[in-house]
């Protein structure tokens, strides 16, 4: 049995035998069979809380697609603002710096609210200035929520990239260049699969907060599964069973992507054996510029 689903039995059973415990041994006014037959048919509604699953399960593609288009941008922009960052590009990266702060400093609420209220805003100044016809209720609300989450995840991942790229052996891209490689074969064949094998582990979590966060989605009108909690339990009157069965399928996704990561993460692994094979392929900065001054000696 995996680590997590230990974990998650664990914290299971010790919940279940609290309540038993307290059941027990504080008295009250029913038995202990009297109170949880008086706790299923008046307190929790059982079988609301099982029909809350089927609604918000047909939810679970919607917070995916947000979810993966979001990080598959989120991951191109943040390679793109690291390297910006590690070749210390003049006007762009204090472009980059300022965005960096901005969206690490804010919540991704208030972004969300931002772009839901600034692009209907930024259409008009355009109408009124060019003459166009753009109607703001043409474009799609998935369009806001994935724009807000993708430059978001941008910024904490350009940081995470630009930490894993500097973590590779600066040895390597000297012995690379000695050998007449270019920069970009150096990032391609060595940089970015050893600097993946650094970032793997963050960037898995990170891809797991993202999907929880897309319960904020329907600040912009996007019914996915907390929204349609939301739903069921406006019309059930029985908030707390939806919110339940929400919580549980956002935890037992979750555990899957905990498991895929940490596989992932064996898979990328590089063993000792692998190391002393791999100890002059060449890493480093791509995009850094000279040759490497070995002094007339050999490579090492």
């Amino acid at each position: 049995m995996k680590k997590a689903s230990k974990i998650a039995f664990g914290i299971l059973a010790v919940f279940v035998l609290a309540i038993v415990i307290v059941s027990v041994t504080v008295k009250g006014q029913y038995t202990f069979t009297e109170f949880w037959t008086m706790f299923f048919d008046k307190i929790f509604n059982w079988n609301a809380f099982i029909s809350a699953f089927k609604p918000i399960i047909s939810r679970v593609p919607t917070s995916f697609i947000i979810t993966l288009i979001a990080m598959a941008i989120g991951l191109v922009l943040g390679l793109l603002l690291a390297l910006i960052k590690l070749n210390r590009i003049p006007v762009l990266g204090q472009i980059r710096a300022l965005a960096v702060s901005f969206i690490r400093g804010t919540p991704i609420y208030v972004q969300l609210l931002l772009t839901y209220t600034g692009i209907p805003l930024i259409l008009k100044a355009i109408n009124l200035n060019y003459g166009t016809a753009y109607n703001i209720n043409d474009i799609s609300p998935m369009l806001f929520v994935i724009l807000t989450f993708a430059f978001n995840e941008a910024a904490y991942n350009s940081e995470t990239i630009r930490a894993a790229i500097e973590s590779v052996d600066v040895g390597q891209i000297e012995a690379a260049k000695s050998l007449g490689m270019t920069n970009f074969q150096v990032f391609k064949r060595v940089t970015l699969p050893e600097a993946a094998t650094v970032a793997v582990a963050p960037l898995g979590n990170a891809l797991m907060g993202l999907l929880k966060g897309t319960s904020l989605a329907f600040v912009a009108g996007v019914i996915e599964m907390t929204a349609e909690a939301k739903i069921i339990g406006g019309s059930s009157f029985r908030v707390f069973e939806s919110y339940l069965a929400v919580a549980l399928v956002y935890w037992a996704i979750n555990l899957v992507f905990e498991n895929l990561i940490r596989l992932l993460e064996r898979k990328l692994q590089i063993t000792p054996k692998q190391k002393n094979k791999r100890h002059l392929i060449p890493t480093g900065n791509p995009f850094e510029q000279g040759s490497v001054d070995n002094g007339g000696g050999d490579a090492v």
